[in-house]
């Protein structure tokens, strides 16, 4: 496993991670979850992603009782969770501090840990100023709940707002963005962010390497005799995303590539997003151990993505964004 700095910090993470969205606590038991997390960490994994508002907080639970089963020494893993939705009242959502610091104490009651070693902004909160958030952040440094900070799907303005209130006051400010990134996904994390990465040294966590699962392969050829994700309630905005002919014929194009070079399609793809020098780390999901450990082999296919094959890659997805640099 190649371990990567988180940004500007000392913090070293593994290039492939293991997320729980949709899967701990909703689309896979208890057993498979520990399943899934003992292939990551024995295969080198150290991060483990997570969220107070994934299954409701089931997910924490699940990933918890595993890290306290497993007995794994703690500096030997970083684990993360994300403020935003943590229910239905006023003051259970947002980004106000009363909301950042009781959703702090109840990830960790749910983890059973005693800090998270990364902690997400899930999302930007239009009603509460960004210095009151960065302050609330700094306070749970201060106190040694959380050691690192960042934002999951801000815009680049937004992040750049919160630097410069941490450099006026002399706070800690944002370490890392939790973007979607991959091969259909690209403009906010190659155009928007390049200055950010260039900057302030901004890490990434990057989510949905395979596009929900169009990259993974399983729709290429129809849609497959099993349940999968896009069957689950509520999704139906995400199934319409995925399954867009135009970009189901580009997948097969990539499958087809993919073969050539030895490999498969979703290592390919994930192999792609690791190339990507801004990128510190690939989340990784899944049901299945065995597809699992074939992900995790998407390491040894960087090398492979010659200036040749990046050019094969580019020709059949069209959508380079154009990047001025000033």
């Amino acid at each position: 496993m190649e371990y990567r700095r988180l940004g500007r910090s000392g913090l070293q993470v593994s290039a492939l991670s293991l997320g729980s969205w949709l899967t701990f606590g909703l689309q896979i038991g208890d057993d498979v979850a520990e399943e899934l997390m003992t292939v990551a960490y024995e295969n080198g994994v150290n991060f483990f992603d997570n969220a107070e508002a994934y299954a409701g907080g089931k997910s924490e639970i699940v990933m918890g009782n595993i890290l306290k089963k497993k007995g794994w020494d703690r500096s030997t893993y970083v684990v993360s969770s994300k403020v935003f939705w943590g229910g239905t009242l006023p003051n259970q959502k947002g980004l106000s501090r009363k909301h950042v610091m009781e959703a702090c104490d109840a990830a960790l009651k749910r983890l059973q840990v005693d800090y998270l070693d990364l902690y997400f902004c899930h999302r930007p909160d239009i009603n509460t100023p960004i210095a009151e958030t960065v302050w609330a952040m700094h306070h749970l440094i201060q106190q040694g709940k959380v050691l690192y900070w960042g934002t999951s799907e801000w815009t680049a303005q937004e992040i750049t707002e919160a630097h410069l209130v941490a450099e006026k006051y002399n706070l800690i400010g944002p370490l890392m963005e939790q973007p979607q990134y991959n091969m259909f996904h690209r403009q906010r994390f190659e155009v928007e962010y390049f200055r950010l990465f260039r900057d302030w040294g901004m890490g990434s966590t990057i989510w949905s390497p395979l596009a929900s699962g169009l990259l993974s392969g399983k729709y290429n050829h129809g849609m497959p005799d099993e349940k999968t994700r896009l069957d689950l309630p509520n999704l139906e905005w995400l199934k319409e995303r995925v399954l867009q002919e135009e970009k189901l014929e580009q997948a097969r194009k990539l499958e087809t590539l993919a073969k050539d070079l030895g490999t498969s399609l979703p290592r390919l793809a994930l192999a792609w997003c690791l190339k990507n020098q801004n990128v510190s780390t690939v989340i990784t999901g899944g049901s299945k151990a065995s597809h699992l450990k074939e992900n995790l082999k998407a390491t040894e296919d960087v090398a492979k993505l010659t200036p040749e094959v990046i050019e094969q890659i580019e020709t059949i997805l069209g959508n380079k964004p154009k990047l001025e640099v000033f």
